[in-house]
C-alpha cells in the first residue's frame, strides 16, 4: 500500500496560497481518478480517498503540525514511510521547479520537521513544489501564505498537473519520477 499526502492549511482562507500547493496536487490526482476526499477515521485527522492499494490524504491539522496526522495515518493503515509520498510547496526551489527527493532534510520547511519529529524518520519522498523566495525584504510566511497573483496562478495551474503527473510515475517507477521532476522548467 502506499499513500500521498498533500501538505496544506486548512480553511478557506489559505486557499489559492503558495503553502497549500501540495494540497491542490492532492486534489488534482483525486479529480484524474475520480475519487473524492472525504474526512478519514477519527483519529486520522485527514480527509482521505482509498483507491485499492493507494491512499490519498490531506492533513486537517495545520502545516507546522502535519506530522501527528500523518503518523496516525500510517500507523492506521500500517504502513511504511518508505510508502509515502508527500507534497508539499518549497521556497529554496524557483517558482516553478520541482524536486522529488527521497530522504534528506527538512530544509526549514515546518511541516517537513513535524513529519520528521512525529516519524522519527526522514525516509520518506517527497516532491517539493517551487514557490521561489520572498522578493525584497518581505518574510517567508507572508509570501508563502500570500493567494497567487493571476499571472502565477496560471503558471501555478500548469505546475500542479506537471506535479500530479510526477506523483503519478512516482506510484508505478520512483526512478522515471525524479528524473521527470528533475527536467520540469519554470513555464
Amino acid at each position: 500500500m502506499r499513500i500521498v499526502v498533500g501538505l496544506r492549511n486548512p480553511g478557506s482562507e489559505y486557499e489559492g496560497t503558495r503553502h497549500n500547493l501540495g494540497h491542490e496536487v492532492l486534489a488534482s490526482l483525486a479529480q484524474r481518478r475520480e475519487a473524492k476526499l472525504k474526512r478519514g477515521p477519527l483519529r486520522v485527522r485527514a480527509d482521505i480517498a482509498k483507491l485499492g492499494d493507494l491512499i490519498l490524504a490531506s492533513p486537517l491539522t495545520f502545516m507546522n503540525d502535519s506530522g501527528r496526522a500523518v503518523r496516525a495515518l500510517l500507523t492506521y493503515f500500517k504502513v511504511s514511510p518508505n510508502d509515502l509520498l508527500v507534497l508539499h510547496d518549497d521556497i529554496d526551489l524557483a517558482f516553478g521547479r520541482l524536486r522529488l527527493q527521497v530522504n534528506g532534510g527538512s530544509g526549514g520547511h515546518n511541516g517537513i520537521k513535524s513529519l520528521e519529529r512525529h516519524l522519527s524518520s526522514n525516509d520518506f519522498s517527497r516532491l517539493k513544489i517551487g514557490v521561489g523566495r520572498p522578493p525584497g525584504s518581505r518574510e517567508a510566511a507572508d509570501h508563502v501564505l500570500a493567494r497567487l497573483s493571476r499571472t502565477e496562478r496560471k503558471a501555478a495551474d500548469l505546475l500542479v498537473a506537471d506535479a500530479a503527473d510526477v506523483a503519478e510515475l512516482w506510484l508505478v517507477d520512483p526512478e522515471r519520477a525524479q528524473e521527470k521532476a528533475a527536467h520540469r522548467r519554470p513555464t
